[in-house]
C-alpha cells in the first residue's frame, strides 16, 4: 500500500482537501480513504492539497486517510492497447465489468494492460548494435493488421548486450542495453505521465492531406496529416456522426477515439459498430487498429478532464513508432465544463462565462501535441497525430469561450449548421462559414496525385456556391423568374453541387465513402455540365431545354456508382457532350 501522508479536512463533490501534504508534488496520484479511491493533486497551499478524485466521493468525511503514490497520473504503453476500451484514467472497461458487473464500483484497481498474456517478440536488432531512445528493437503482431513496434525508452542509449526472441509477457526482459550507468533491462512495457508530451526530434510542416472519403471535407475544406480541426455545431447537427465517419474512413494507421462526456448510447453505437465495420484498407474489422476511451456523461466529472490527456498520450506513443494517428475528441466542450466545475470548487477567479482563466492555454496544450514530426531514433521516421475535436456550443452560439478559444488554435473549421441539419442535408458542414488554412498548401499534392485540374474544379465549385448565396437574396425577394437564364443556371448548378456532391449518406454502403478519384470525376461532371450549358445558352439554346436533358438525372445518381466502376464517369461526360451538342439554336434535340 502507498505511504499514508495526510488526512481529509474538506469534501466538496469530486474535490477533496487534505492536510499534512507538504511533501507532495503537483499532479501526484493519491489513494483516498480505505476505499482506495483514485485522485490527483491539482493544487497545493502550504501543507494542504486539493485533490481531484476520479470516482464518486459519496460517504467520505473529514479525518479519513490519504495515501500518496509519489507518481504522476501515467498510462501503461505496450502490446494490448489496440482493440482495448478504457475509461478516462486507462482502466479497461471489460476487466472492470468482470470484477464488478455493469456498474463500476468505487476503489476498484485493475491493471490497464494484461500483464499475463504472452506476446511473440521478433527482434529487429542484434548483440553489439548501438541503440538510443526511439530505436525499434523488435516487433509484436498485436493482430492481423497492427504491428506493435517495441522502442527503446526515452533517456536510455548504449549497446545491445542481450536480445531475446520468443513469447514473453510485457513485464519480462526482452533486451539488455549497456549504458554509461550500467546495464539496463528492457521490457515491452513503458509508462508515461499523461500531462507531459512525449519528445520527438523535429516538428515538420504538414504537406499531405488526411483523406477522409467525405466529399465536403476532402474537396472544399481538407485537413493535413498532422493538422488540427474543430467541428462545432448545435445539438442535432451531426457532430458525432461526422467524427464516426472520420474514424471509420480516414486514411490513418491508428485511430484513438475519446468519448469525453458524451451520451452513453453514442459510445454504445461506437462499441457495437466498430467491431463489425470492415476496414477498407485491410478487409479486417476496424477495431483492429482502434483504441477507444469512453468517459460518458454519467461517469465522474473529474475523470473526464483526464481522458483527453490519456488519449493524446496513447496517440503520441503510436506516432513515435512512425504511424499516422488520428485522434477524435468528442467533445472538448464537455471537457471544458469539467475544467469549469473543478475550477469553481477550487474557488479560483472565474473567467468568461465561469470558465477558468487558463481555458485557452489548456486547449492549446492539447491541440499543440498534434502535428507531423520526425520521431526519435536513427531511422528518421516520420509520424503524425491529426487531432479533430468536436465543440458543442450551447444553443449553437459560436461566440462562447470554448468555440472562440478553439478557433484561435485550429487551422480547419468545419462549422455545422442547424439549418442544413433541419433540411436533412448531411454532413451539415456550412460551406459559407467553414474554412481550411491547409487548402492552398495541399493544392500541389492534389494536382500531383489526383489530377492537375483539382484546384481549378474546387475553385469553380466554391465560386458557384458563393454566387448562389448572393442570388438567393434576390430570389427570396422577387422570385426565381426575375433572374436571367445565366443566373438561373448558376442556381441549378449550385443545387447540383449541394445535393448531388456535398450531400453524402453515411448509412449507404456506396455513398458513405468516396475516393479522391471518384470525387474528382463527380465534380468534373458537374462543372463540365455547367460550362457546356453556359456555352449552349450563349448560342441561344433555351434554359428549360438544357434542364430537361436526360443526363441531368444520371448526374444526380452518380454518387451511387461503386468505386470499381469509376471508369463509367468517362462515358457520362461523353454522353453529356453529345446531348448538349445535339441542341440547336431553337432548343430542339
Amino acid at each position: 500500500m502507498a505511504e499514508q501522508i495526510g488526512k481529509i479536512v474538506k469534501v466538496a463533490g469530486p474535490l477533496i482537501v487534505a492536510e499534512n501534504m507538504a511533501d507532495s508534488k503537483m499532479y501526484d496520484v493519491v489513494r483516498v480513504s480505505e476505499k482506495q479511491l483514485i485522485g490527483e493533486i491539482i493544487e497545493l497551499r502550504g501543507d494542504k492539497a486539493s485533490i481531484q478524485v476520479y470516482e464518486e466521493t459519496g460517504g467520505l468525511g473529514p479525518g479519513e486517510n490519504v495515501y500518496s503514490t509519489g507518481m504522476p497520473l501515467s498510462v501503461e504503453l505496450g502490446p494490448g492497447l489496440i482493440e482495448s476500451i478504457f475509461d478516462g484514467i486507462q482502466r479497461p472497461l471489460n476487466k472492470l465489468r468482470e470484477v464488478c458487473g455493469d456498474r463500476i464500483e468505487r476503489g476498484v484497481s485493475v491493471a490497464p494492460l494484461d500483464h499475463e498474456k504472452l506476446w511473440n517478440f521478433e527482434p529487429k536488432v542484434k548483440v553489439g548494435d548501438a541503440v538510443s531512445a526511439g530505436d525499434i528493437i523488435g516487433v509484436v503482431a498485436e493482430n492481423e493488421v497492427t504491428e506493435h513496434r517495441i522502442m527503446v525508452p526515452y533517456g536510455i542509449s548504449g549497446k545491445i548486450v542481450d536480445i531475446k526472441k520468443g513469447e514473453f509477457n510485457i513485464d519480462q526482459t526482452v533486451a539488455v542495453v549497456e549504458t554509461e550507468n550500467g546495464k539496463k533491462e528492457l521490457s515491452m512495457l513503458q509508462k508515461w505521465p499523461v500531462r507531459k508530451g512525449r519528445p520527438y526530434a523535429e516538428k515538420l510542416s504538414p504537406v499531405k492531406p488526411l483523406v477522409t472519403g467525405q466529399r465536403v471535407i476532402d474537396t472544399l475544406f481538407p485537413i493535413a496529416k498532422g493538422g488540427v480541426a474543430a467541428v462545432p455545431g448545435p445539438f442535432g447537427s451531426g457532430k458525432t456522426v461526422v467524427q464516426h465517419q472520420l474514424a471509420k474512413w480516414a486514411d490513418a494507421d491508428i485511430i484513438v477515439y475519446v468519448g469525453c462526456g458524451e451520451r452513453g448510447n453514442e459510445m454504445t453505437d461506437v462499441l457495437n459498430e466498430f467491431p463489425e465495420l470492415v476496414d477498407p484498407r485491410s478487409g479486417q474489422p476496424l477495431m483492429k487498429r482502434t483504441v477507444l476511451i469512453a468517459n460518458t456523461s454519467d461517469m465522474p466529472v473529474a475523470a473526464r478532464e483526464a481522458s483527453i490527456y490519456t488519449g493524446i498520450t496513447i496517440a503520441e506513443y503510436f506516432r513515435d513508432m512512425g504511424y499516422n494517428v488520428a485522434i477524435m475528441a468528442d467533445s472538448t466542450s464537455r471537457w471544458a465544463e469539467a475544467l469549469r466545475e473543478m475550477s469553481g470548487r477550487l474557488e479560483e477567479m472565474p473567467g468568461e462565462e465561469g470558465y477558468p482563466a487558463y481555458l485557452s492555454s489548456r486547449l492549446a496544450e492539447f491541440y499543440e501535441r498534434a502535428g507531423l514530426v520526425k520521431v526519435l531514433g536513427k531511422e528518421n521516421k516520420e509520424g503524425s497525430i491529426t487531432a479533430i475535436g468536436a465543440v458543442s456550443p450551447p444553443g449553437g452560439d459560436l461566440s462562447e469561450p470554448v468555440s472562440q478559444s478553439t478557433l484561435r488554435i485550429v487551422k480547419v473549421f468545419w462549422g455545422l449548421s442547424a439549418a442544413l441539419a433541419y433540411k436533412r442535408h448531411f454532413p451539415a458542414v456550412d460551406w459559407l462559414t467553414s474554412y481550411s488554412l491547409y487548402a492552398e498548401k495541399l493544392g500541389d499534392w492534389y494536382s500531383d496525385n489526383v489530377d492537375e485540374e483539382w484546384v481549378t474544379l474546387r475553385t469553380d465549385a466554391m465560386r458557384i456556391l458563393q454566387e448562389e448565396a448572393s442570388l438567393d437574396e434576390i430570389v427570396r425577394l422577387v422570385g426565381m423568374d426575375a433572374l436571367s437564364p445565366v443566373d438561373r443556371l448558376t442556381m441549378e448548378t449550385a443545387k447540383s453541387i449541394r445535393e448531388d456532391y456535398l450531400h453524402q449518406n453515411a448509412f449507404h454502403e456506396v455513398d458513405t465513402y468516396a475516393s479522391l478519384k471518384k470525387q474528382y470525376k463527380m465534380l468534373k461532371l458537374i462543372v463540365e455540365n455547367d460550362k457546356l450549358s453556359r456555352e449552349a445558352l450563349a448560342k441561344g439554346v433555351e434554359l428549360d431545354d438544357i434542364l430537361a436533358l436526360p443526363i441531368r438525372e444520371k448526374i444526380g445518381r452518380a454518387k451511387y456508382i461503386p468505386e470499381n466502376e469509376i471508369s463509367s464517369f468517362d462515358g457520362l461526360i461523353d454522353e453529356l457532350k453529345k446531348e448538349i451538342v445535339g441542341l440547336d439554336g431553337e432548343g430542339e434535340l
